[in-house]
């Protein structure tokens, strides 16, 4: 399948200091990739290059078939979903609004823009499909952090996009609220299986049971990447962290605890 994301050797320089160096992702449609490491190990960075906000230093990143620097970003930005849970909306917008956004790409409606009658059912359909179809009207300072999150998944899928990207979305969640959003996400890859996404955490109770591959960072560079069987070890997960711990997985969920030192 052709890649909807292929990231080649890239390196990223901020003021003479390398943030990521000689990182290769390739994400297929239908995969669903986990982005771990400690914090200041690349992830954020790496993930602005798979939504074509930013540019490589060195190296080429290919975002739906398009290279990035030769290629309008805005309107490649349009198909591609961003889920940021510091969306940074101050209007007590309702529901249904702040998901229409997601088809103009901005944060408050834009002058003169109506939606169809046929874009606001697809809104609502996303809004039930993520369990807040009796929030449809809530304005947004009344909603949850996590009512939010699935907010900004929904708004997210508005352009129909083939890759969507998470931002840490259990940022702030208590333990109900993260357990219904990754609910949704798991949701979201039963009802759109060709959907591919990626997912910025460096918590791995966090990761979705369908997640399918995961790239370890440590200190920019790529500790380790593939299949997420392979990938998310006891071992591999405490050089990556640079402390002992033991990895478990239940059901399809991950648990870590610190590993006791032999004395």
């Amino acid at each position: 399948m052709t890649p909807v994301l292929h990231a080649d050797t890239v390196t990223v320089v901020r003021e003479g200091r390398p943030i990521l160096e000689e990182v290769t992702l390739t994400v297929r449609p239908g995969e669903h990739w986990a982005l771990l490491g400690a914090n200041g190990a690349g992830k954020s960075t790496l993930l602005g290059l798979c939504g074509a906000v930013t540019h490589p230093t060195h190296g080429t990143v290919e975002v739906l078939g398009r290279r990035l620097g030769s290629v309008d970003l805005r309107e490649l930005r349009a198909y591609v979903g961003h889920v940021n849970p510091r969306h940074p909306l101050r209007s007590p917008l309702r529901v249904r609004d702040v998901v229409l956004t997601g088809l103009t790409n901005s944060v408050e409606p834009l002058p003169r823009w109506r939606p169809t009658p046929e874009q606001e059912e697809q809104a609502d359909r996303l809004i039930a499909m993520l369990g807040l179809a009796h929030r449809t009207d809530a304005r947004w300072p009344t909603l949850s952090q996590g009512e939010r999150g699935r907010t900004l998944i929904a708004r997210s899928l508005m352009p129909r996009p083939r890759l969507v990207l998470l931002d840490e979305p259990a940022t702030g969640l208590d333990l109900a609220g993260r357990e219904r959003l990754l609910d949704s996400l798991d949701t979201l890859r039963e009802t759109h299986p060709e959907l591919a996404t990626v997912l910025v955490t460096h918590h791995l109770e966090e990761l979705p049971a369908g997640t399918t591959h995961a790239l370890l960072l440590r200190d920019g560079r790529a500790l380790a990447s593939g299949a997420v069987d392979d990938v998310l070890t006891s071992d591999q997960i405490s050089k990556c962290f640079d402390h002992p711990v033991r990895l478990e997985r239940t059901e399809g969920r991950w648990s870590v605890r610190a590993a006791r030192r032999a004395r």
